[in-house]
């Protein structure tokens, strides 16, 4: 409970800090819709060639998008510390303040800040799901949203996860880019049907970096996909999995961790 009320006074403080500037805000806020739209309008192109693609429809992959944002949001919420681990904390130093206060590192490095406007994509992908789901015959009741919800979360704790275990390499390897920037990329391939991809690949995004899991599965099992439905059962112990090795590695890390020495 104190961990989470120290969360909770960190996400209102930098959130009075964040909106200081609100025309700044509104203007990052705005670019990310713009991002996500494009994204769409992608989908909407490919889809003027090919009414059906593999086995899914352009509402059904809209639809997958529009969950796709509902766990990317939350991550990108709250991994801005990951994304810059290396060059700030470890090369600048700073990891020494974080040692030094009786709080947790890992709580201290996910939850010091919050990129607030990613919360723009939770109210888009929202919308995009009621609007699209009576399009392809999905009943979005309560206990839907429930499973929505609890995938939503499991997803971007997955996110976290795998991008928190990237992170650790930085106590071994100062490098201020990372491998973080090249994997962030390919998060967009969780958000369209894995069986429009090869083999190979399919069998990457699933149990190697398994964003498929994140928002591809989920949604295969609320549209009762065959043979992709029932994969999405698996989601809590990939994400418990990933986890577990995550801050075992980050502990280690953390042992590892030597200064700047200046």
């Amino acid at each position: 409970m104190r961990t989470l009320g120290l969360v909770w006074q960190y996400f209102i403080q930098y959130s009075k800090m964040r909106l200081a500037y609100r025309a700044d805000f509104l203007v990052s806020a705005v670019t990310t819709l713009l991002g996500t739209l494009a994204g769409i309008a992608g989908v909407w192109l490919m889809f003027r060639q090919a009414p059906v693609i593999e086995g899914w429809s352009f509402d059904e992959i809209v639809f997958l998008y529009g969950f796709g944002l509902l766990p990317m949001s939350l991550f990108n919420l709250l991994s801005i510390n990951l994304y810059f681990f290396s060059e700030i904390y470890i090369i600048q130093g700073k990891f020494d303040r974080v040692l030094l206060r009786p709080v947790h590192s890992l709580v201290q490095i996910l939850f010091e800040q919050f990129r607030v406007e990613a919360l723009a994509d939770l109210a888009l992908g929202i919308g995009i799901m009621v609007y699209t789901a009576p399009r392809i015959g999905v009943a979005l009741d309560w206990q839907a949203w429930g499973l929505v919800l609890a995938a939503a979360i499991l997803g971007a704790a997955l996110y976290i996860a795998v991008f928190l275990a990237l992170t650790v390499v930085s106590f071994w390897m100062e490098d201020r880019v990372g491998i973080i920037p090249p994997i962030y990329n390919m998060m967009a391939f969780g958000r369209y049907p894995l069986d429009i991809y090869g083999t190979p690949i399919k069998i990457f995004f699933s149990w190697i970096l398994p964003f498929g899991f994140a928002a591809y599965y989920p949604v295969a099992y609320l549209l009762s996909k065959p043979g992709a439905a029932n994969l999405a059962l698996y989601l809590p112990v990939v994400t418990a999995g990933f986890i577990a090795l995550a801050v075992m590695l980050w502990n280690r890390g953390v042992r590892n961790y030597s200064s700047t020495g200046s």
